[in-house]
């Protein structure tokens, strides 16, 4: 043995040892626990929530966590608490949605003789996967740890921004593996794939996924602590021979089913590390990321690293509540700030919409864009504390604008893909409500050109039929009903930012068609209602009936009614006065439970008010402009009382990147963005003690709650900076130049606090 050997192998040995010491997440032993404690990733992985536990960075390209399902549908973010084994452990993944993808890569210890399919949850050991227990898994911000009950293998993941490790403590065996499994996805398929032995402890590759994003590219490197002691490239399940089975080289290999395995002889709580970096671009770049990010084989300095800038980002905002609401609070925070994802190389490089690879010029590239939900409250969150990501986040979707075959502003995400997924234009919102807030850093011009093109489109979903009858009529166009009140509502938008750059004529224009909502309310339902392109309703009609393909999206007519955010009391002159409007609206929240037909999964439901699902977001906040705000204060208090919590089966929908988790916050500190591109909030009921917003500008905001408690759920008088306040509105420019707002909170309704509202404008 060498001296550089004996020096290795001890090395490992004092690794071993401080590992099997340290297996559990690092606590704060000071008396003061800091923001990144409260911290719970378990929350939202069991049913609707679809969250990851795994460990990633703030807005981290690298999401490095266990995946217990690769095929469900309902398993988007490839975990679900409830299962009882794990597959392994994959790069990336989505944060909440809907749908699954990515899972990229998936990396795993075996001992034994290696199976090289996955196996089933209902027969674990017809392959690699393993049963695992939760009484020996772990997470915090930037970790995660498992013990493997097959193998008996520890394993711990960290990760930094592009770049992650796997610290993989071993039995003694003659037969340790660690798997590498190309083909491994979620849900989709591995159209082609590559992988390169560069020496004898680095891999490189790659794979093409044809999925939710038609034409997904990645590429990482994984370099390892100890040389192999013996390796196979194995291709659709056979060994790969440089002199006779299909390939030239034993050390590279192609194809749509390729696995790697790297083979070891350990002693007992042998430690064996993998460090494994991604990009978009080129394994070149992937090595260069793993370099720059992880120099050496220091687990716990990235660990602490991520920590750290964990607790940095969820230091935005300050609170004061009872251990139970920190956790739940700043768990949201930390979700919302999963993504959108850094989705560029340590040099600048990125995968473009147009394939090609491209270099961000003074700006830092983002992907995965979950508009449809997040423009609704996480980017205005991200306005007020996350100033210049959401700028880096709005110059990436101008350079998707500008490489798009169809020159439109993203719909929704994923690396280099779109999906046109859901429905509206919301990236106009986005970069409106960040104009009109006055952030810097992105071409206002060319931004209103991408705003307004887009709102002009010719081929975008009958945007064009829209704008030439008033409204998107169900014989040409499914979710008909429900495109026409978004594209109002994105219309308004452009409206905004046309008349601040004094653009008359477009401020015209678009201001008319922000009021096409009125072109589908049928004063003889008191509800929207499709009508066809010669201008008849649709009959039959059942407001309850949610129908796939229909005329709502994802809801009933019933939920959809309410989504004018940019002209509330127009809405209300349309039901011909607020009694009639406040009636219907208290009808949304007692109609029974099966009345909603057709659809099987609604979570978060009070009657038909469907809080699991965005549409509703804004609704309870509606009573707001009607004079009765008592009923936004309770209809606030109970969804956060009953949809939220510190459990894993917590989150009553799915978190969609961000917005179920957005919502929480905004609400739980008293004020909402009803209508993001105006500058006003409505205010509801806080539920912390005081909240102190750390905003971008470098000002402070304060929200302080007095007399709150589960029973003192009603608004008695409000002061914003020392004066009394009696609006149901809290203008941007009062939270922008810094100071306070303080609630004096009760057990009863002060029917007298906030009537006769005006909407700023």
């Amino acid at each position: 043995m060498s001296v550089f050997e004996k020096q290795t192998s001890l090395l490992f040995l004092f690794v071993g040892i401080i590992a099997s010491s340290n297996l559990y997440p690092q606590k704060n032993t000071s008396k003061t626990l800091r923001p990144v404690d409260y911290v719970r990733p378990f929350v939202g992985t069991q049913g609707e929530g679809n969250t990851f536990p795994g460990a990633t960075a703030p807005f981290g390209m690298m999401q490095f966590s266990p995946d217990t399902d690769m095929q469900l549908w309902e398993t988007a973010s490839g975990y679900e608490y409830s299962d009882k084994s794990i597959i392994g452990f994959s790069l990336t993944h989505l944060n909440g949605t809907g749908i699954p993808d990515l899972g990229d890569f998936l990396f795993t210890p075996v001992v034994g003789t290696p199976k090289l399919i996955p196996g089933s949850k209902e027969h674990p050991d017809s392959g690699y996967r393993s049963p695992f227990s939760h009484s020996d898994e772990e997470a915090s911000p930037g970790y995660y740890r498992v013990l493997l009950q097959n193998s008996k293998v520890n394993v711990e993941l960290t990760a930094g921004d592009r770049a992650g490790i796997m610290r993989l403590t071993f039995p003694k065996t003659d037969s340790a593996f660690i798997l590498t499994d190309l083909k491994h996805v979620l849900r989709w398929n591995v159209m082609w794939s590559g992988l390169r032995v560069e020496d004898d402890r680095t891999i490189t590759g790659y794979h093409i996924v044809n999925g939710w994003g038609k034409d997904r590219h990645l590429y990482f490197a994984a370099r390892y602590s100890r040389p192999f002691e013996n390796f196979r490239i194995m291709s659709d399940g056979k060994p790969v021979l440089y002199n006779g089975y299909r390939f030239r080289s034993s050390r590279e290999a192609f194809g749509k089913n390729l696995q790697f395995l790297a083979q070891y002889e350990t002693k007992e709580n042998d430690v064996i590390m993998v460090k494994i970096a991604i990009s978009a671009t080129s394994t070149t770049n992937a090595l260069k990321n793993l370099e720059s990010e992880i120099p050496d084989w220091g687990f716990e300095r990235v660990r602490n690293l991520t920590r750290e800038k964990w607790n940095k980002e969820l230091s935005v905002i300050d609170i004061d509540a009872d251990e139970t609401g920190k956790e739940v609070f700043y768990t949201s925070l930390y979700h919302a700030f999963m993504a959108p994802n850094l989705y560029q190389d340590v040099s600048g490089e990125y995968r473009g919409f147009d394939q090609n690879n491209h270099k961000a010029n003074r700006f830092t590239n983002y992907a995965v864009f979950s508009l449809w939900d997040t423009y609704r409250a996480t980017h205005p969150l991200f306005a007020l504390v996350q100033q210049k990501r959401n700028v880096d986040m709005i110059n990436s979707m101008l350079a998707h604008f500008d490489q798009s075959v169809e020159h439109l502003l993203p719909v929704w995400t994923l690396p280099a893909n779109e999906t046109w997924c859901m429905i509206g234009y919301h990236a106009v919102p986005v970069i409106v409500d960040a104009y009109m807030k006055g952030l810097k850093g992105f071409d206002a011009e060319r931004a209103y050109n991408t705003v307004k093109t887009t709102a002009m489109s010719k081929t975008y979903d009958n945007v064009a039929t829209y704008a030439r009858l008033g409204w998107v009529p169900f014989d040409k166009e499914n979710e008909s009903v429900s495109k026409t009140l978004e594209y109002a509502y994105d219309d308004y938008c452009v409206a905004m930012m046309a008349k601040k750059m004094g653009k008359t004529d477009d401020y015209k224009y678009f201001m008319k068609r922000a009021k096409y909502y009125r072109n589908l309310f049928d004063p003889a339902f008191n509800l929207m209602r499709g009508r066809d392109s010669q201008g008849n309703w649709r009959t039959p009609f059942d407001p309850h009936l949610y129908v796939e393909g229909g005329d709502i999206t994802e809801g009933t007519s019933w939920q959809y009614t309410w989504y004018v955010p940019q002209d509330v009391p127009g809405l209300i002159k349309l039901f011909r006065g607020e009694k009639n409007f406040t009636e219907k609206l208290d009808s949304l929240f007692l109609v029974t439970a099966d009345s909603a037909k057709g659809v099987d999964d609604i979570l978060g439901r009070i009657g038909e008010y469907w809080h699991g699902n965005e549409p509703s977001h804004h609704i309870i906040y509606l009573y707001d402009y009607a004079n009765q705000p008592w009923k936004t204060q309770k209809h606030a208090r109970e969804i956060l009382k009953t949809q939220y919590g510190n459990k894993p089966n917590s989150l009553c929908g799915n978190d969609d990147c961000g917005q179920m988790s957005a919502w929480y916050m905004f609400t739980a500190m008293g004020f909402y963005p009803v209508c993001p591109g105006s500058n006003y909030y409505a205010i509801g009921s806080p539920s912390v003690n005081r909240a102190t917003l750390h905003l971008s500008t470098g000002k402070n905001f304060t929200v302080i709650a007095k007399n709150q408690s589960e029973n003192n759920v009603f608004i008695q008088s409000v002061r914003l900076n020392d004066k009394d306040w009696n609006s149901v509105f809290l203008p941007y420019s009062e939270i922008q130049k810094g100071g306070s707002i303080e609630f004096t909170m009760g057990p009863e309704p002060n029917k007298n606090w906030g009537l006769n509202p005006v909407v700023p404008e």
